[in-house]
């Protein structure tokens, strides 16, 4: 019998490369003046992890977003793209209105609330028209607030309550108390709405909050 190893099936190949995990974990952003995005970062309230020097004048600085699960870099030898070229940014946040006042509270040059005249394409320069004010039906990923760092890197909120379907597998998690109690809110508003349609009170409303919450956050059909 031969010895001769057949090659593996490029399916079953694929399908354990898929399964394992990859996590956004950093993105380097480019800036002129490492010092100054320093402070502007630190005035956004993000979590300084690091602060690093090395040879040939090497400097690496990463900051966390609060409740984010990834991270930015900037700094010295890091990066060959022009200071101020990252745009597009996306910081995911449960109440615009709120996250707009904490800019602005730190002291940054935040834009007004705005939504898209249709779809979400706006929030990139030259595409669709930009219209004051939040989404009118509020909805999810809908309304938006951009601001830049002093080097012209481009950042932009974008109000998140409800995920896409299929976005958000496994554990369902919030990244601070203020999520959470947002989503017992409209979990409550909802079941009162549940009550009003049965006419009756419903005994078990912590299963119909948790599952709720559940379905909100997977995206998927939530419970009537």
């Amino acid at each position: 019998m031969s010895t001769h190893e057949v090659p593996g099936n490029d399916a079953t190949v694929s399908a354990s490369v898929a399964s394992v995990d990859m996590k956004l974990e950093v993105v380097v952003i480019p800036v002129s003046d490492v010092d100054r995005a320093k402070e502007f970062y630190s005035r956004l309230g993000w979590r300084l992890d690091a602060d690093r020097a090395g040879g040939n004048g090497f400097r690496l600085i990463q900051f966390t977003p609060p409740g984010s699960g990834s991270s930015v870099q900037f700094g010295v030898n890091l990066t060959s793209a022009a200071p101020g070229s990252a745009q597009g940014m996306l910081l995911i946040v449960s109440d615009i209105e709120a996250a707009r006042q904490q800019l602005v509270t730190h002291g940054v040059d935040a834009s007004e609330v705005f939504h898209c005249a249709t779809g979400t394409g706006c929030r990139f320069p030259g595409v669709d028209v930009r219209v004051s004010g939040p989404h009118p039906e509020h909805l999810s990923y809908g309304s938006f607030v951009s601001f830049k760092d002093p080097d012209g890197n481009g950042w932009l909120l974008q109000e998140v309550t409800k995920r896409l379907r299929g976005r958000v597998a496994g554990d369902t998690t919030y990244s601070s108390v203020r999520d959470l109690a947002q989503a017992m809110t409209r979990a409550e508003m909802a079941h009162g709405r549940h009550e009003a349609r049965t006419g009756k009170a419903d005994p078990n409303w912590p299963d119909w909050y948790a599952e709720y919450m559940t379905r909100e956050q997977s995206g998927e059909e939530l419970p009537q």
